[in-house]
C-alpha cells in the first residue's frame, strides 16, 4: 500500500513537471513568432554573393527584432524575373529584392547616371561615389517610385564574351548578335559599338549561345562562371565597360506598415549585409576567373588605344540620358582623378 502511494505520489508529481513544461513550451513558442514573414526576391543561384549577402541580411534582421521580423529569401528567379518583381514590388506583392541598377532604371531614368558606360575609373572610385553624398541621394529618389532605396550591392565590372571569335577591337564587335539586359541603355551601348542587341531574360542566355540565337553577351565574371556560359562562349574580353551596381529595395507598402524603429533596424542591417557582401564578391570573381581558365576560357584585355575607340563611341548615349546631368558626370569623373 506504501508503495503503491509512493508510485502514485510519483506519477502526479511527473505530470505537474510536464504540464509545467508543455506551458513553458507553449509560451517560449507563442514568444517566438514572427511579427512579420516577409518576402525577399533574389534571381540568382543559392551560392552566389548577392544571393548570400541576402541571407545574411534576413539573419541580422530576424536577430536584431528579436524574432519579430523574419525575411524568407527565394533565390534562382522563383519569384520571377527582375522586370516582375520590381513591377510586383510597387504593389505589395513582393517585400524585398536586390536588382540591378539597370533594371530599375527602367523605371527611374535618372538613375542612368551611375551606370554611364567607362564612367569608373575602379571599384574603388565607385564605392567612393555610392557610399557617399551621391549615392545617398540617389537612394533617395527611388522613394518616390513606390520603393525604398536600402543599400548597395556590388555586382563587379560587366565584359563582352563570345561564342564565335575573340574581341580584340571595335571592329571584332560590329555585326555581332549581342545578349543584353532588358534595358534600353545596355541595348544602346551595344548598338553604338556597332553591334545588334538582343534583349533575352537571364535565364535563357545560355541557350541562345549555344544554339546560336546570339553571338555573345555580356556580364560579370561569377554570372559568367555560374550559368557555365564558358561551355558555350569560350572567349572573354576585359573591357569593363560598365560597372553597374545592385540595390536592395523594399516595397514602400511593406515599409509603410513598419515602426520607424524597425525602419532604422532594416536599414543598418541593409547597409552591414552589403559589406558581407562585398566581401563575398572579391572572393568569389577570383575563383571564377580560375574556373573559367581551367575549362579553356581565352581571355583577352583591350589596349589602352582600343578602349579609348570603345569610350569614343559613347559620345551619343552620354547625350542621350545624361544631357541634364552631365554636372553629376562631371563630379564623379571628378572623383576618380582623386584615387
Amino acid at each position: 500500500m506504501k508503495l503503491k502511494k509512493i508510485i502514485a505520489a510519483g506519477v502526479l508529481v511527473l505530470a505537474i513537471v510536464t504540464a509545467a513544461l508543455t506551458v513553458r513550451h507553449f509560451h517560449r513558442a507563442e514568444e517566438q513568432q514572427p511579427e512579420y514573414v516577409l518576402s525577399y526576391a533574389e534571381n540568382q543561384a543559392e551560392d552566389y554573393p548577392t544571393t548570400l549577402g541576402a541571407k545574411r541580411f534576413a539573419e541580422l534582421v530576424e536577430a536584431r527584432t528579436g524574432g519579430r521580423i523574419r525575411i524568407v529569401v527565394s533565390a534562382q528567379g522563383l519569384l520571377g524575373t527582375e522586370k516582375d518583381v520590381i513591377q510586383q514590388m510597387q504593389f505589395g506583392g513582393i517585400d524585398f529584392a536586390r536588382v540591378s541598377l539597370s533594371q530599375l532604371a527602367e523605371y527611374i531614368p535618372e538613375l542612368n547616371v551611375l551606370q554611364m558606360p567607362y564612367l569608373y575609373t575602379g571599384s574603388d572610385h565607385m564605392w567612393r561615389v555610392l557610399d557617399g553624398r551621391i549615392g545617398d541621394e540617389f537612394l533617395a529618389e527611388i522613394d518616390a517610385y513606390d520603393l525604398e532605396g536600402l543599400s548597395w550591392y556590388d555586382a563587379g565590372a560587366r565584359n563582352f564574351y563570345s561564342a564565335t571569335k575573340p574581341i580584340t577591337c571595335l571592329e571584332d564587335v560590329a555585326g555581332m548578335r549581342i545578349r543584353v539586359q532588358e534595358s534600353e541603355l545596355m541595348a544602346d551601348l551595344v548598338e553604338a559599338l556597332g553591334a545588334t542587341a538582343v534583349p533575352i531574360s537571364y535565364e535563357n542566355v545560355y541557350s541562345a549561345l549555344e544554339k546560336g540565337t546570339v553571338d555573345g553577351a555580356e556580364n560579370n565574371w561569377p554570372s559568367y562562371e555560374s550559368t557555365q556560359h564558358y561551355e558555350v562562349a569560350k572567349y572573354y574580353t576585359i573591357d569593363e565597360h560598365t560597372r553597374v551596381p545592385e540595390v536592395q529595395i523594399c516595397s514602400q507598402m511593406t515599409w509603410s506598415k513598419i515602426s520607424e524603429a524597425d525602419r532604422d533596424i532594416i536599414r543598418k542591417c541593409a547597409e552591414d549585409s552589403a559589406l558581407y557582401e562585398r566581401e563575398l564578391w572579391i572572393k568569389r570573381e577570383e575563383n571564377s576567373k580560375k574556373v573559367a581558365l581551367a575549362n579553356g576560357v581565352e581571355i583577352e584585355e583591350l589596349s589602352v588605344k582600343e578602349k579609348q575607340k570603345f569610350q569614343d563611341a559613347m559620345m551619343g548615349v552620354y547625350e542621350k540620358y545624361c544631357g541634364d546631368d552631365m554636372d553629376i558626370i562631371d563630379e564623379i569623373i571628378a572623383e576618380g582623378r582623386t584615387e
